[in-house]
């Protein structure tokens, strides 16, 4: 696995650095094998990304992409909380993506439910019941170390088997259960990369960066793994 850390000086920056990640990772993988398995990060970060590949200059293959998240927030589409309905707004509706590509975690059935639905829908897109492999699954990082919704100390950081579990409502805000990608799924990705800000991360940002045993049992963000390339992408 190649790591690429990318200190960013500007949001100008940060933004083309991620949006030429997204698009090499999506033409190298429809050359390679006919189609992008691309999994989206919530929070409010990857939000300037989403808004400018929705402006085209980025040439991107959207008949041949299949989106799905990397976490969501279990709550209906349509609620100010959810990480689709970000998506939506800032990037879906804006390109021309089929509807049937778009793989949404269904939040309004509750964690448990929703988590069933998504592990379905995606081993669906694989081969003998086996889920296929993310070309690129992009990541953030919380200021307590958490990655998708991977929190410190959950039981879903010891999932094996399945790619997708429900989460309790942590004590952080919004204070919702959620549906979290896992750590196998994740490592299993071609390419991964996080997408986070330096400015009250910094501590925990070095600690990831730097990795190690203390760092992994501390912030699941360091326990991030990709087959290919892993980036980090900072933003002042």
């Amino acid at each position: 696995m190649k790591r690429h850390v990318d200190l960013c000086e500007s949001r100008m920056e940060f933004v083309f650095a991620a949006a030429q990640v997204v698009a090499e990772a999506a033409r190298e993988a429809v050359a390679a094998r006919g189609r992008f398995l691309l999994a989206l990060s919530g929070g409010t970060t990857p939000g300037p990304l989403y808004e400018e590949l929705a402006r085209g200059e980025f040439r991107m293959p959207w008949d041949l992409t299949h989106v799905f998240w990397s976490d969501e927030r279990a709550v209906p589409p349509g609620d100010e909380r959810s990480n689709y309905g970000s998506a939506q707004e800032l990037l879906l509706s804006k390109v021309p993506l089929p509807r049937e590509n778009i793989h949404r975690i269904q939040g309004e059935l509750g964690a448990a439910r929703a988590a069933e639905a998504a592990e379905a829908d995606l081993r669906a897109l694989g081969q003998g019941g086996e889920p296929p492999v993310f070309d690129l699954v992009l990541l953030g990082m919380g200021p307590d170390g958490h990655t998708a919704s991977l929190f410190p100390g959950s039981p879903a950081l010891a999932e094996a088997v399945r790619c997708f579990v429900p989460v309790p409502a942590p004590a952080l805000a919004p204070e919702v259960e959620r549906v979290t990608m896992t750590l196998p799924c994740i490592r299993a990705a071609r390419r991964v990369a996080v997408l986070t800000q330096a400015k009250g991360r910094r501590e925990v940002l070095e600690a990831a960066l730097a990795g190690g045993t203390e760092a992994e049992a501390q912030y699941p963000a360091a326990r991030v793994r990709a087959v290919e390339r892993l980036y980090w992408i900072v933003r002042p």
